[in-house]
């Protein structure tokens, strides 16, 4: 944690030293003068000892944290800002070495001080390469300090109220110091005689071209060194290897000493990571079902983010957690749910794509009538509680969460493997949602007038999977005879009273043993075929009566 507000401490210095260099550069647009006097002040603050010692020391150290942080990045996959941000940075040394030795060490090593007119006429009259050039590597640093404070900023809740305002300065600053600029540059062409050209001399030229090739020199070994030692550590962990377990039974092998973040990109999973993989905000936690005893103890970053959110002890940040030994998990909060499934899946989910399911709906009996004599916040308290059962009970077993509806979810298995272990899992994910109600009710007895009551069904079969909606509401879902006898599937369990239904297709891919129990023929409004099922009262001797291990 200290090295990362050192590396966001050493970011904030030259930010506020770029905002104040392009600022004077835009005095431009006022004068040639103007720029000069604001020099003065801007000497003021950055060319004394302190100030001098303060930049130089926070661009050295600010450059090296982030040569150790690309040391430890694992995998250089990641989001396209990160990348920028990444590439900016390495290449703006090689940009600025040749402005920063014709300006500041120029005046160190001779005494002479480089005004804006010689810079200016230098730039826009003498060689006008050169002023492209400038101007490019000041959009870059620009860019660089402006995406650094986004990673920094976006997770403060005041943010989204001042985003706007402050994307407008961030436009602003370098478009006023480029104008500026330019102005200045049109005021000493047209009128070069209130300019006077400065007497040039070699002194120290072959010095300054010594420290520029130094420079250059200096930056790439470092780069490269960081790259180098990369690649050995590569090498020498390719042999020692962790595999994680994602929902839908996708296994990712990564080198130990990854993080579960890095594996998902490495993977080319999406995984949500607003600070880009910091540790200062909570979007890529995950949930870890199996393993996450041997796991390393969270870090002083990741159990400060945690405590934050009040977060259980299977809740872990993606981005710290680097696993010594195999685990599953199930990643808290997607990237897009249809578009992650749509990877997992194959293919293309908008087109649709017809594949062999379980279904499961489950509902809570009478709850509209226990709402009616609670507070709305009880209502709302009770229901996420209950909501949270389902949720975990189907990714535990592997399934895919497809919508609440009211009190009601409905959810799919078999987007990945064959249909019988997608039977298997969803039958697995109905005794986990009786169980977890039961437990509800023991915890919240004295809350509850009284108990929950959930009823299930569970039916396989062929349904057309794909993205489907409108708008902002477009989500992956199914649809198909499959789902229309799994829905009446379950009112027949509310009109009857019974916990579970399972069709026997079901249970004959799931390979249940349920001759104990009742058999019915139910008849599906729109179906000309009836649907076959078994009936099971009290889930609680399902287990048994099933023969399931």
């Amino acid at each position: 944690m200290r090295v990362r507000e050192i590396r966001l401490a050493s970011g904030l210095v030259l930010g506020a030293f770029l905002l104040m260099h392009f600022s004077n550069h835009a005095l431009g647009l006022v004068s040639v003068s103007a720029m000069e006097q604001g020099r003065q002040w801007f000497n003021l603050v950055w060319r004394n000892p302190f100030g001098t010692v303060l930049l130089y020391g926070s661009l050295i150290v600010h450059f090296l944290l982030a040569l150790v942080a690309l040391f430890r990045r694992r995998t250089l996959r990641m989001p396209w800002r990160e990348a920028a941000q990444l590439a900016f940075g390495l290449s703006l040394p090689f940009l600025l070495i040749p402005h920063v030795v014709g300006t500041r060490i120029e005046f160190s090593l001779t005494g002479r001080a480089v005004g804006y007119p010689d810079v200016v006429r230098g730039l826009w009259i003498m060689a006008p390469e050169n002023g492209a050039r400038q101007a490019f590597a000041l959009i870059i640093a620009w860019l660089h300090a402006c995406l650094g404070l986004h990673f920094w900023l976006r997770t403060k809740q005041w943010f989204p109220a001042w985003s706007l305002a402050l994307y407008t300065g961030a436009v602003l600053v370098p478009v006023l110091a480029l104008l500026g600029f330019a102005e200045a540059g049109k005021e000493i062409a047209s009128n070069p005689e209130a300019f006077p050209l400065r007497a040039e001399t070699s002194s120290g030229s072959d010095a300054l071209g010594e420290i520029r090739a130094f420079l250059f020199g200096s930056f790439a070994l470092l780069i490269g060194g960081a790259f180098t030692a990369r690649g050995v550590r590569s090498y020498r962990t390719m042999a020692r290897r962790v595999r994680i377990t994602y929902p839908g039974g996708r296994v990712v092998t990564i080198p130990k000493g990854f993080s579960v973040l890095e594996g998902s990109r490495m993977a080319g999973l999406p995984h949500q990571s607003a600070c880009g993989g910091r540790g200062r905000c909570s979007t890529c936690r995950v949930r870890v079902i199996e393993g996450g005893e041997a796991q390393p103890a969270p870090t002083a970053q990741e159990v400060a983010t945690l405590k934050r959110i009040n977060a259980g002890p299977d809740i872990r940040l993606a981005c710290q957690l680097r696993p010594t030994h195999d685990l599953s998990l199930i990643p808290v909060l997607s990237v897009g749910r249809a578009r992650s499934m749509s990877l997992v899946i194959g293919g293309s989910a908008s087109g649709g794509r017809e594949r062999e399911l379980a279904v499961l709906f489950c509902d809570l009996r009478d709850f509209t009538r226990l709402s009616e004599h609670r507070l709305p916040f009880d209502t709302v308290f009770i229901l996420n509680r209950y909501f949270e059962v389902v949720g975990q009970a189907v990714e535990r077993s592997g399934g895919f969460l497809d919508k609440f509806i009211g009190d009601g979810a409905l959810a799919l298995f078999g987007l990945t493997g064959n249909a019988e272990d997608a039977s298997r899992q969803a039958f697995d994910a109905a005794q986990r949602i009786v169980e977890g109600v039961e437990h509800l009710n023991r915890v919240y007895a004295s809350e509850l007038d009284q108990p929950l009551r959930v009823v299930v069904s569970l039916h396989a079969g062929p349904a057309v999977v794909g993205e489907m909606g409108y708008g902002q509401a477009v989500g992956l879902t199914a649809v198909g005879d499959t789902l229309n006898a799994a829905s009446r599937l379950e009112g027949l369990a509310k009109e009857i009273g019974a916990e579970l239904v399972i069709s026997v297709e079901l249970a004959r891919r799931a390979g249940l043993e349920l001759a104990a129990h009742e058999r019915q023929v139910v008849a599906v409004r729109g179906r000309a075929a009836p649907i076959e099922a078994w009936i099971v009262y009290q889930a609680r001797d399902l287990a048994r009566a099933s023969g399931k291990a």
